[in-house]
């Protein structure tokens, strides 16, 4: 394998530094469990393990502690840990990445609905995490993005998004009118369906994010995010290629879902779900994008237009019915249509 960019040898350099300086001072392991999911063969589990103070004067559940602002960056990876992982009575091991992580699939099969797992290191239970497993007869799920289709970031405009992420509290951000409701009626039309969040957005926030999400009625389901920073090949993770890895990973492991897909006009989601919907048309029934504002646009990418698809215009491109609309009120009726007709074949 080729020797990993200088760039993940500097920093993975000066975790190890930061490392041993904080467990000199008494620093243990904390566990940030994520909500997994499972299939009718596997239970996928995502968590990251951080150092922090000494765990005896925290809650010994400490998944639901509330870090705000910048604080969620400034953490310190605990690398090479190894970690239980405990599904019904089964436990597995799993050892933390270079940025902390731990992503692993586990042979175990559970029943339709929603499960805890324990977590844990150094023989002690330390943190749960929440798994739910659509039903396996379900053909519909739901995939959507985050910022600036739920929750109004101003992501990835370098000095608002700092001043978000690092600055303001979390209750201060502005939801998506609409999208909320939308959702909770499709999943209600469709009971046991998934619903997955797929976000360019760094692992760190998925707590605070997780949080917005319950608060606003948003369903829950699944995060899928990335790990900013260097990697084995440069400086930073490519964040249309975390999303297309994600989307052809989901047609894998539900091959019988159709799925909407909802994201908005200002980056990068209409050619990159028009892309999914070209290479797996069995795969997506219908794509709904949000409207960003001219002043929004501005703030995305220096102009007050859409980012444009240069395959939206292609005859020979096999597309899925596509609405639009400014928010959640005009993609409703919209995409309500659309899932009450029925399917083409």
């Amino acid at each position: 394998m080729a020797r990993p960019h200088y760039a993940s040898r500097l920093e993975d350099w000066f975790n190890i530094g930061v490392q041993a300086v904080l467990r000199r001072r008494g620093w243990r392991e904390r566990i940030i469990p994520q909500v997994g999911y499972g299939t009718t063969e596997f239970v996928r589990v995502i968590a990251r393990v951080v150092l922090g103070r000494d765990p005896r004067s925290q809650p010994r559940y400490d998944e639901d502690q509330v870090v705000r602002g910048w604080r969620v960056f400034v953490t310190a990876p605990a690398t090479k840990v190894l970690v239980s992982v405990t599904v019904e009575g089964q436990t597995f091991n799993a050892v933390t990445d270079r940025g902390g992580f731990i992503d692993i699939t586990v042979p175990v099969v559970l029943p339709p609905g929603w499960h805890e797992i324990n977590l844990g290191v150094r023989g002690e239970r330390q943190a749960r995490a929440s798994i739910y497993v659509p039903d396996p007869e379900a053909k519909f799920g739901l995939v959507s993005d985050i910022d600036d289709t739920v929750i109004l970031t101003m992501l990835p405009r370098p000095l608002i998004a700092a001043w978000n992420t690092f600055v303001r509290d979390e209750q201060a951000r502005r939801v998506v009118p609409g999208m909320a409701d939308m959702y909770q009626e499709m999943l209600a039309a469709h009971p046991g369906a998934p619903i997955f969040y797929l976000s360019t957005g760094a692992w760190n926030t998925a707590p605070t994010l997780t949080r917005f999400l319950t608060r606003h009625g948003y369903p829950v389901g699944p995060l899928l995010m990335t790990d900013w920073g260097p990697t084995n090949t440069g400086w930073f993770r490519s964040g249309q290629e975390h999303k297309r890895t994600a989307l052809r990973r989901l047609a894998r492991e539900f091959p019988n879902v159709k799925w909407v897909l909802v994201g908005d006009d200002g980056q990068h989601d209409p050619q990159l779900y028009g892309d999914f919907a070209q290479s797996h048309p069995d795969h997506v029934r219908a794509i709904g994008i949000r409207q960003l504002t001219p002043a929004e646009q501005v703030l995305s990418h220096g102009l007050p237009v859409p980012n444009q698809d240069p395959g939206a215009h292609d005859p020979q491109r096999p597309t899925a019915a596509t609405v639009q609309g400014p928010d959640g009120h005009a993609l409703r009726p919209q995409l309500r249509d659309i899932l009450a007709r029925p399917e083409p074949g």
